[in-house]
């Protein structure tokens, strides 16, 4: 009983912990898990390609929460191997946790899509690995916005109330992020903090409701770097060249945004086109390369979880 799915990382679009509602897109980096299920195995064992200390309890939960919801009592063991970078705030934790999902659903046999004669749905499944992390305490709010583009791909907005689904669109960008050497844990956040911006959360979530990710975005990027300690200047010296820029998660990566990308490559219409159209986001990253940290340019991915 052998399963193999790939899930991937994402960016913020607003922060969910100040009021409950976020927003969050997929980017095209990924963490991949193989797990083996044995009726006779007891317990999961999981192991991090590259990283043999590495904390595994999230992805052994998430395969025991799918086996008790889908399965019968099989044990077993998960692997996971990523590009996506921990505690950087770039969803490493929703991308190991759908992967693991789905490559456990793969091992039972179980067909997942969103489609009514499918065994479980893609909001189901991202659903197990929610309830995984907030088992073991890995996140503050649930993360159902970090989980839901990672699993649906896209850009989402969410409402961890009752783990709704508020919007889903497409999204094609061209992303440049910088991430800086130091990391940061989202158990760890000061919370009382993060509710003191909940206005501003409110306003970017008005945008995002509107289809107005850019500066949705912005606005979040803005109000949550002051709120967390996090300089603002990266933000600012990137506002002139992109269409929106934000803190990612609780940090400490930064994530800059182009205009809108149809599939011809041409930049598109709409709301956000006012930067990143004409090379704006090669200035970007040609600033943020001069910071301390790795900068490096993505692509959105409208392409969620899969199994392979």
């Amino acid at each position: 009983m052998q399963g193999r799915a790939a899930a991937p990382g994402a960016g913020t679009v607003v922060n969910a912990i100040a009021t409950g509602v976020g927003s969050a897109f997929a980017l095209d980096i990924e963490t991949t898990a193989e797990v083996t299920l044995d009726p006779d195995a007891e317990g999961v064992e999981g192991t991090i390609a590259g990283a043999p200390d590495g904390d595994t309890s999230l992805v052994e939960r998430c395969v025991e929460f799918a086996v008790a919801e889908y399965g019968a009592d099989e044990g077993g063991t998960v692997r996971t191997e990523s590009d996506v970078p921990t505690a950087a705030g770039l969803k490493s934790s929703s991308a190991a946790a759908n992967a693991a999902v789905l490559a456990t659903l793969d091992a039972l046999g179980l067909e997942v899509a969103d489609d009514p004669d499918a065994d479980v749905t893609g909001r189901e499944a991202c659903l197990v690995g929610v309830a995984a992390a907030r088992d073991i305490g890995v996140t503050v709010t649930g993360a159902v916005d970090d989980a839901m583009a990672s699993m649906l791909g896209g850009v989402v907005v969410t409402d961890s109330a009752d783990d709704s689904l508020l919007a889903h669109d497409p999204f094609e960008r061209e992303a440049v992020v910088w991430t800086p050497p130091a990391r940061a844990y989202s158990a760890d956040t000061d919370v009382e903090r993060c509710r003191r911006v909940a206005p501003m959360a409110d306003l970017a979530t008005e945008l995002a409701m509107d289809g107005e990710y850019g500066r949705a975005m912005t606005v979040n990027g803005l109000a949550f770097s002051a709120a967390l300690d996090f300089p603002t200047d990266p933000a600012v010296e990137a506002m002139p060249d992109c269409a929106g820029v934000t803190l990612s998660g609780t940090g400490p990566s930064m994530i800059a945004v182009g205009a809108p990308v149809p599939a011809d490559g041409d930049a598109g219409g709409g709301a956000d086109v006012e930067g990143g159209a004409d090379g704006g986001l090669e200035r970007v990253r040609e600033r943020w390369a001069r910071r301390e940290g790795e900068t490096r340019t993505l692509r959105t991915r409208n392409r969620g979880a899969v199994v392979r």
